[in-house]
């Protein structure tokens, strides 16, 4: 019996493309296009003999082959990203800043991705303000930082939409004809801006009564009962309700997530276009179409 070899650019191909269950997400990842990868899938399963995923118009899924072959796959392209690293690849370090009011559940998959990746590459994560972020980046203390667009308007990478609401407690009772109670980050924060226009413009008495030290101090006040508090949709607590229509506060406009960075070299640039897949493939809707 003939020995199969397998290419290990087609089987990180069919890795990427389960991790994201999207052709165009995958491409993205890995620097090249939708029909690159399609060709190196079709490599790899006419060399295995079996068909890995299924494709409709509106979903991508791993067939029953492909379920059982994803494990030893991830296996084989990290066996030899090892063996790379070990012979010519020396230890880097990445350091990347990430606001506050920005880091969301896809930070353990973006660290994940990243050290899949490449794994000689040493993460360094900070969390912090913008603003502190953004000095410490301009000083070339960062190599990267994901703000949003609004605390500073130099051009990026626009890594998706940011949509906002006013979020409370179930509970939460707001008395008639009494200040709006809110809870907010310290004064620089640009959401409290944002919200304290918002109020300001359509004529509308707040009090703010907490002012956390950080987003999570804000979102356990909400949780609390305390107050009410603008916060991004995807970043409010579980066990709060959007209550602006209820409370006939103002709609609050959209913001941009941005990555900001002036890395150029192949490794560095392969960790971006990473960071990038993975952030946006956490603002695709549940509901939406997946990308072909």
């Amino acid at each position: 019996m003939t020995r199969q070899v397998l290419d290990v650019e087609s089987v990180l191909a069919f890795v990427t493309i389960a991790d994201f269950q999207s052709f165009t997400r995958a491409a993205e990842a890995l620097g090249t296009t939708q029909g690159a990868i399609s060709v190196k899938l079709k490599r790899l399963e006419d060399r295995l003999g079996y068909k890995l995923l299924e494709r409709t118009p509106r979903l991508v899924r791993l067939s029953a082959q492909g379920s059982v072959f994803l494990n030893p796959a991830r296996e084989f392209v990290a066996a030899h990203d090892r063996a790379m690293v070990a012979l010519v690849c020396e230890s880097r370090r990445f350091r990347l800043g990430i606001a506050e009011h920005v880091a969301g559940p896809e930070i353990p998959l973006l660290l994940a991705r990243l050290s899949e990746r490449d794994p000689a590459l040493t993460i360094e994560v900070r969390l912090e303000n913008s603003r502190s972020l953004l000095n410490a980046f301009d000083e070339g203390a960062l190599d990267a930082v994901i703000v949003r667009q609004e605390d500073d308007r130099r051009s990026g990478e626009d890594l998706g939409p940011e949509h906002f609401g006013w979020f409370a407690a179930p509970g939460f009772y707001h008395q008639p004809g009494k200040p709006v109670r809110l809870a907010a980050l310290a004064p620089c924060c640009g959401v409290r801006d944002i919200a304290i226009r918002a109020l300001s413009g359509a004529d509308i008495e707040w009090s703010e009564v907490f002012v956390g030290g950080g987003h999570s101090a804000v979102m356990a006040a909400v949780s609390a009962g305390l107050a009410v508090a603008a916060l991004s949709c995807r970043l409010a607590p579980p066990d709060a309700v959007e209550v602006g229509q209820r409370l006939g506060l103002p709609a609050l406009p959209s913001s941009r997530i941005m990555l900001h960075s002036t890395l150029t070299d192949h490794r560095s640039r392969d960790a971006l276009r990473t960071l990038v897949a993975v952030y946006r493939e956490h603002r695709v809707p549940a509901h939406a179409s997946v990308a072909f």
